[in-house]
Formats: structure tokens, C-alpha cells, sequence
């Protein structure tokens, strides 16, 4: 479910993974004295305000882009760009720009994140990243005090926890409109994608070459529909809702029970929660049942059925959080029947997060949902919504009232006013995926189909995001690393589909 996984923008600094400290690194970022350029202007690059970005040589620029790029006469927000230079002039390509996914992550810092990964490629290219809009430096929104917790939420086993949901979604876009009503309708994909082409422009290329991970991967596909000759070279690394938020939303139901099985099975015989695979997932239900009749209390805080299938799901969607989920289970099984535990770090900073009020996290979910609710599919009103967790309760019993449940889309006031699109094409590009994400590998074959001229690289893997891997502490994988910077060095895809 891209809602919960990537309002987890904030709550994934707990796991380390690739969007992890994007935020609150560049929320100290900035133009500094960089000069402000005018709409369709070069800009004036300067050291970052950032002291880590300045001493490693990153430049900053802010530049002027219309709210609505339909009418680039009107109103105009602030963009914030960084630059690393090409450090091999000689054999320079031009401009690779970066997106970390989200929405709502920011960044002026993911190129220089990225360049180990990247190696020698990095020096052929101009690195260039950007606070999407709405975003970090650029024209930041918010809609005042929210807690994660507010919205990273399952409807829960009954009628009650769902009510809540509805209040408190409401609550939150009722404010998001109140403080955003005049950008909120130019909040979604394409505007971005559209802000990447003016980025483009006074940088004076003629082409974009381009990495975007998560929501980042959705966002280059959607910009090589729009732009299809000015795209060089494009890598697009799980993929996830290239066309609605919340068709994404619905599948990713199955997908996480499919991945409660997989670790379920490999627990093996004799592990407390249960000596066979079907008493580990009876222990899960259990468990759930146990929160929904009395929140289990841990670490000072209070998890209930309608927090607990999030926290399940945060671990489930990179196999290498196995045991961290296996841990995190067995001391909210102990908790519930009233050991005294102390819930393992990893839980604790996850709950400490849930609960957190602070004004990054505030403005991440903010941009977030500016983006998420532009999806003209989200159904209006609470109804269907409950119809539909309820439908989902028989065979997805633990995540189908998170993933079904009611959002701040319900009753969001600004919807995108641009019509579906669909992404179809014959660019050559390059797609990276992992067969067992949680956001379900058919639709990135879906996607893959409709781009003909594109070739498929697939892990064997349940996780998210299989190029950062190495800069973000996990296990780097060398097949996609390769096919990555093969493609970026040299232009040339895998004469066919790739699977590692």
C-alpha cells in the first residue's frame, strides 16, 4: 500500500532504507546565497547553505516555476536545485537528475547519496537533484499538527476504529485545504514531472538523462510520456502507481499477506511464536484480536489493531527485517500477556515515530498526500471505503482493513484537474524490480508491456528499491548495480529481460 509504505518517508529512518534520511538532510539544505533565477532563466549556482552539501562540493540554485504550467504567466512557487559537476569534461554526457521517491521526499542530497553507487559513471554526468514542489525548500506546505499515527492506520475488527479514521481524515484534509486550497489541484505527478522539463530547459539540455526510485520510478515514467524526446537515459527502479494511488492502495493488500506467508514459512519449527507456519500466522490473528479487546502496552505506548498491521507491514516489505519482525512480534506477544517487556530498538524508535508531533514530519505527510489525492479514483466519502474493508476481511484478513481503509482523500477539496493519464510508449529505458515487493511485481510487468522498447531487470527478492541498497546499509545486489551503470555508461540495454 504506496499510502502507508510512503508516509513511511519518515517512518523508514528507523529501517535506513533509501528515502530514509532524505528529508531531514535536506531540510537544512538550501539555495544560500545561490541566486534566485527568474522563470525560464539560467540559474545562478552557489555553495549550499548545507555544510556537509557546501564541503563536498555541491551547488544550489532556486528557481521560479508556475503554480500551474498551463498558464506559465500566473503565479510562480520556488524550486530548489542542486548540482554536483561533471568531474570528466572530456567524455561529459550531459545532465543526470535524481528523485528519491515518496512523495514527500526531498532531494538536493540524493545525488551525492548516490555517487558510490554510481562510480565512475558519476563523473560523465552533471548529478542534479531537486526538492519536488511543496517539498523541503520548495514552497514547503503543511497542514498543521498530525501525528503518523493520525493516518498510518487500519480500520482495526470493527465499526468503531473505522469512525475514527474518518474523523481524523477529515480533520487533516479539511486543514490541507484551508492552508493550500490555491495549490493543492497543482500538486500532482505531472506537475512535477513538468518542473523536471523547466529544470531541464535552463540548464540548456536538450535531453534529460534520469534515476528515480519508488514514487521516483512512477515519476519518470510519467515524464517519459510527456516528454518523449528529451528523454537520454532512463532507469526506473520499482515502480509502483504509475496511474492511481489507489488501484496501488487495493493490491497491496494481497501483496503483504503473500509476504506474511513467505515469512511465516521460514520462520522453522520450534520459534515461539508457533511450530508450524499455520500457527505463526494463527498467532498473528491472535494477536490482532488481543489488540482490537485491549491495546497492548510497550515502551510507554499503546498498540492496538489499528496500529498494529502497519507495524507488521513496515518490517514485511525487505526480507532482511525478518528477524526485527520476528523479535517485534514475540515481545508484543509477551507484552499482551503481561510480561514486562522492553520492546527491541528497532520497535521502540518505530512507535516513538508513530507518535511523534514535528514539523518535518508534518510537512511530509502534507506533500504526500498533495500528491496521492490528485488521483481522481479515490471514491469521495467514507461508504465505500468501509464496503470495502469489509469485503477484505476473508481473504486478507490482517492487512485488508489497512489497505482499504479511508484516507484523507475521501474528502480531499483538490483534485488534480487534468484527466487519467495512461503511459504507454516505445522510449528505450531500463526498469529494475524485485519479484516479491510489496508493491505487486504484475503491475510493474503491466507497465513493462506497455513500454515496449524496455528492458526488465528482476530480482529474486522481497524489498523496495534494489539500487540504493549499497549507500543505504543493506546488501548490495551486483546484478542490478551492474545493468545500472552499464546502461548509464554506455547507452545500451540488455538485448533481453534479465532476472537475478
Amino acid at each position: 500500500m504506496r499510502l502507508i509504505s510512503l508516509l513511511a518517508v519518515s517512518v523508514l529512518l528507523v529501517s535506513g532504507t533509501a528515502i530514509a534520511s532524505t528529508p531531514m538532510a535536506a531540510a537544512s539544505a538550501g539555495s544560500g546565497s545561490a541566486g534566485q533565477g527568474r522563470y525560464g532563466t539560467p540559474p545562478r549556482f552557489a555553495a549550499c547553505a548545507d555544510q556537509a552539501l557546501a564541503e563536498a562540493g555541491v551547488e544550489c540554485a532556486t528557481l521560479r516555476v508556475p503554480v500551474d504550467h498551463r498558464r506559465p504567466e500566473g503565479p510562480t512557487i520556488e524550486l530548489a536545485v542542486s548540482r554536483i559537476r561533471a568531474g570528466d569534461v572530456a567524455r561529459r554526457r550531459g545532465v543526470l537528475m535524481f528523485n528519491p521517491g515518496g512523495p514527500g521526499g526531498a532531494g538536493l542530497d540524493y545525488p551525492l547519496r548516490l555517487r558510490p553507487v554510481l562510480g565512475d559513471v558519476a563523473g560523465r554526468y552533471d548529478l542534479v537533484g531537486f526538492d519536488p514542489r511543496f517539498v523541503g525548500r520548495s514552497t514547503p506546505i503543511t497542514c498543521g499538527p498530525v501525528r503518523l499515527g493520525d493516518v498510518a492506520r487500519s480500520a482495526g475488527l470493527d465499526r468503531a476504529g473505522f469512525a475514527e479514521s474518518v474523523r481524523l481524515s477529515a480533520d487533516f484534509a479539511r486543514r490541507c485545504h484551508e492552508r493550500n486550497a490555491a495549490l493543492l489541484p497543482y500538486a500532482g505527478i505531472r506537475d512535477v514531472a513538468r518542473d523536471m522539463d523547466l529544470i531541464r530547459t535552463v540548464l540548456g539540455e536538450p535531453r534529460l538523462s534520469y534515476y528515480g526510485v519508488s514514487w521516483g520510478a512512477d515519476l519518470g515514467a510519467v515524464y517519459s510520456e510527456l516528454f518523449p524526446d528529451r528523454v537520454d537515459r532512463m532507469v526506473l527502479d520499482s515502480v509502483s502507481a504509475v496511474e492511481s494511488e489507489y488501484d496501488l492502495n487495493r493490491a497491496g493488500g494481497a501483496r503483504a499477506e503473500a509476504a506474511l506467508e513467505e515469512w511465516a514459512a521460514g520462520r522453522g519449527s520450534g520459534y515461539p511464536l508457533g511450530d508450524s507456519p499455520a500457527e505463526i500466522r494463527s498467532s498473528v490473528r491472535n494477536l490482532l484480536a488481543q489488540a482490537a479487546q485491549r491495546p497492548i502496552e510497550i515502551g510507554g505506548h499503546r498498540v492496538d489493531d489499528n496500529i498494529l498491521p502497519f507495524v507488521i507491514r513496515n518490517w514485511l516489505g525487505d526480507e532482511a527485517n525478518d528477524e526485527v519482525l520476528a523479535t517485534t512480534l514475540y515481545g508484543l506477544t509477551r507484552a499482551a500477556a503481561g510480561h514486562p517487556v522492553t520492546p527491541a530498538p528497532e520497535l521502540a524508535a518505530l512507535l516513538d515515530l508513530l507518535n511523534l508531533r514535528d514539523p518535518m514530519i508534518e510537512g511530509v505527510m502534507a506533500s504526500s498526500f498533495a500528491v496521492f489525492c490528485a488521483d481522481p479514483r479515490w471514491p469521495y466519502g467514507p461508504a465505500e471505503y468501509w464496503r470495502n474493508v469489509q469485503r477484505s476481511r476473508v481473504t486478507e484478513p490482517v492487512f485488508g482493513p489497512l489497505v482499504n481503509n479511508v484516507t484523507p482523500c475521501a474528502f480531499w477539496p483538490g483534485r488534480a484537474t487534468e484527466p487519467p493519464l495512461r503511459v504507454a510508449h516505445g522510449v528505450p529505458l531500463l526498469m529494475v524490480q524485485a519479484a516479491r515487493d510489496n508493491s505487486p511485481y504484475p503491475l510493474a510487468l503491466d507497465l513493462h508491456r506497455r513500454l515496449t522498447a524496455s528492458r526488465l531487470v528482476t530480482a529474486d527478492r522481497r524489498t523496495h528499491g534494489l539500487y540504493p541498497r549499497r549507500v543505504d546499509g543493506r546488501e548490495p545486489l551486483a546484478c542490478v548495480e551492474r545493468a545500472v551503470n552499464e546502461y548509464l555508461e554506455r547507452g545500451v540495454l540488455p538485448s533481453r529481460d534479465v532476472w537475478c
